[in-house]
Parts: structure tokens; sequence; C-alpha cells
């Protein structure tokens, strides 16, 4: 019996092709159907905003703090009037943080895409602005608070027989004195450095509450993997006060663990060794060595700019080389401020304008300005010889 003469009715064009290999496919004319899923391109977890102080500005172009420093007390000789401490304390200064550029991220979306794509677009492109939104707000909050640990407390009294400095920023040394970056992620010498940390905040009057610490993800699951291994450091498995929260919550790096009352949470967002989040190759005073997965993109491992973007001063926020040796943050809420202008939101375009473009921009945009507030809360780690380079303009 002779073979059937099949209808191709998969093939295009007749092709005779056999695979899976696009216009040849013998296949290449049935449906693709759609997963219902869309891969989200890289997202960092943002968590800076509600770590730090945020004010709302109106009608203004920067927003004022005002720091007041400490008085003495002293015995009343009877008979003497009472007329104010001759050292005329407290002493008084300011601080200012003043307005960014308006930061902006949007996209163009043509009708007729929209039309034929059996995907819903609007909702996806509007996530992604609000990720590239809050990216910028953690990296600026973070290198801030950085540049804070590296300042002297903007009360200076200038008595001449009451000294009235108060306390400014710490870095502290992740491991030993030697010049070994990978210190960065050892779990012994974390924990060490960060009761050192809580040490010297409590020694300059910062209060207790709110206390945090950013690591990176490796310097996370380090601790983590140390904390559940029953061949852990001691200075580990009797350094977590959370150690026994196990699951989701333990994983998520969300303040769950706690060292000396400091939650840690893990952020990609952090300055790290010049880069942000994480640095890939062989280990130096200046690397970490650690290997790359392999296959990380462009975003994953990106080195901080050299200069800030639009119209801001260059290097207002530090620039690469600023945070060569930096592995880590720890700091109290009144650390940093963040001052908004415009909180993030998006908006879209309609009416005459999409008639005239037949598609709507879709636009996040973001008005914020961000600084060191009280150098005292803000602590860099820091792993090498010495710690980075001074102070941030």
């Amino acid at each position: 019996m002779a073979n059937a003469n099949q209808v191709a009715i998969g093939r295009s064009n007749l092709s005779t092709g056999t695979g899976y290999d696009g216009a040849n496919d013998k296949y290449a004319l049935y449906l693709k159907l759609f997963s219902g899923e869309m891969f989200k391109g890289f997202q960092h977890n943002t968590i800076a905003r509600d770590l730090v102080m945020k004010r709302t500005l109106k009608n203004g172009k920067s927003l004022q703090f005002i720091y007041t420093g400490r008085m003495t007390a002293a015995y009343h000789t009877p008979g003497t009037p009472i007329l104010g401490n001759s050292d005329k304390a407290p002493p008084v200064a300011e601080k200012t943080i003043n307005m960014d550029d308006l930061l902006i991220s949007s996209a163009f979306v043509y009708d007729l895409d929209e039309t034929l794509a059996h995907y819903e677009l609007r909702g996806e492109i509007s996530k992604k602005i609000g990720y590239a939104l809050a990216e910028h707000y953690d990296r600026r909050i973070f290198r801030a608070i950085a540049k804070g640990a590296r300042k002297a407390s903007p009360v200076q009294g200038n008595d001449s027989t009451t000294s009235m400095e108060e306390p400014g920023g710490t870095q502290i040394r992740v491991g030993s004195t030697g010049t070994a970056a990978s210190d960065a992620y050892d779990p012994g010498h974390l924990v060490n450095a960060f009761y050192d940390a809580a040490a010297a905040l409590d020694e300059k009057g910062v209060s207790s509450q709110g206390r945090v610490a950013v690591l990176n993800p490796r310097q996370y699951y380090a601790l983590i993997n140390a904390t559940g291994s029953s061949n852990g450091s001691a200075v580990v498995s009797t350094g977590l006060v959370n150690r026994d929260v196990q699951g989701n919550a333990l994983q998520g790096g969300q303040g769950v663990i706690e060292i000396a009352g400091i939650k840690i949470y893990k952020s990609m967002n952090i300055p790290f060794f010049s880069n942000y989040g994480t640095k890939y190759g062989s280990g130096s005073a200046t690397n970490p060595g650690v290997t790359s997965p392999g296959n990380v993109g462009d975003f994953v491992g990106k080195a901080i700019e050299s200069a800030d973007d639009g119209n801001q001063t260059d290097g207002q926020y530090g620039v690469a080389s600023d945070f060569s040796k930096s592995c880590g943050l720890i700091f109290q809420k009144e650390a940093a401020a963040v001052v908004e202008a415009i909180g993030p939101q998006v908006q879209t375009t309609n009416g005459d304008i999409s008639v005239i473009y037949q598609g709507d921009v879709i636009l996040g945009r973001l008005a914020m300005g961000t600084d060191y507030l009280n150098p005292a809360a803000c602590v860099e780690l820091f792993a090498g010889a010495t710690a980075g380079n001074g102070a941030i303009s």
C-alpha cells in the first residue's frame, strides 16, 4: 500500500525541513503559546529608603537639619547669680541636604504593538521603571552613609576652656591588619567587626534603636552557612542572636539575623571594593577573590560611576576609587536623611499626544536628595591594611 501524501499544514511554503530550526521547521506555522510568565530583568532588593530618615520637601531647593551639641554641668555657689553656662553651650551647627536633578526612566509603547502582543506590556514596564528608580535610591543613600563614616561631626565648639566637639564617623577593619581583601567574606572576622562597631556606637552615644547593617549577598550567606554548620567557628556559633531562625525568613536577608543587636540586610547596591554589590576576579588587596558564576550580564558587579549622571556635581556621592576597600555598612537611622520633592511615581501620556504618536510614553520620575546626617551613626567596614580613601567631597 502506498504512503499517504500528508498536507503540510505546519510547514512554511512546503518546507522540507525536519527539525526545530525556525523557517525550516516542519512545525513552523503552529501557534507558539505564551507561558503566562515574563522573565524579569535584574532586580535588586531595595531597602535603604526605610532605614534612614525621610522628609518631604516643598517650595524649596534644600532642607536644613540642625545639630545641637552637649552641655556641661557644675555645682552652684550659693549667692551667685545663674546666668547660663560660661561656655555658651550648647554649640549649634547645621546640615543642608540639596535636591538632585529630576530622575526619570521612560518607555514608549506603540499602540499596534500593544494590540498584537498576547501579553500585557504596561504593567511590566511600569515595574521595571520602579526598579530603576529604587536602585538609584539605594545606591545614593549607601554611598552617603559611607561618606559620613569618614567625616567629623559638624558640631565643633570653639570655646577656649571647654572642648565641645561631638563624635564623628567610624571605619572598622574586617579581619587582621594584612592586605587580604578576602577577609570580607570570613564569618568570624565579620562577627568580630560587628561587635567592634556596636561598641563604637555605644561609646559615641548613638541610640541602640534602629541599628542595621547591610552586607553583600555572599557575606550574608557566609554568616548563615557558618551558623547552620556544626563546624562553624566559636565566634560565629555564639555571635548570631537569631541563629535558630530557619526557613525562608532566614534566607530572605530582611533583617532576621542579628549580631550585637544589629539587624542584618543584604543588598547588591552597597559600595563593595569599587563596585556595586560584588566583585569577581583573583584575590588581592582590592579584590576579595570570588569566581564569577558566569553569564552575569552588564549589571552584576558594575563599577561605581566615575561621575554622577546629569547635572550633578562630579563625585558628589563618591567615585569608584573612594570605595576601593569598602565591604559593608553598619548604621543607625540618624546616619543619613533623604529629602523628596517628588516621590517615586509613574505617569502616562494620553489625549492628543497619544493620537499624534499612536502610542503612550510611560514615565517614572523621582526628585530626591540624600546625604549623611549624623556621622557618629555611620560605620564603614573595610578589608585590607588601610581604610578607603579620605573624606569624600
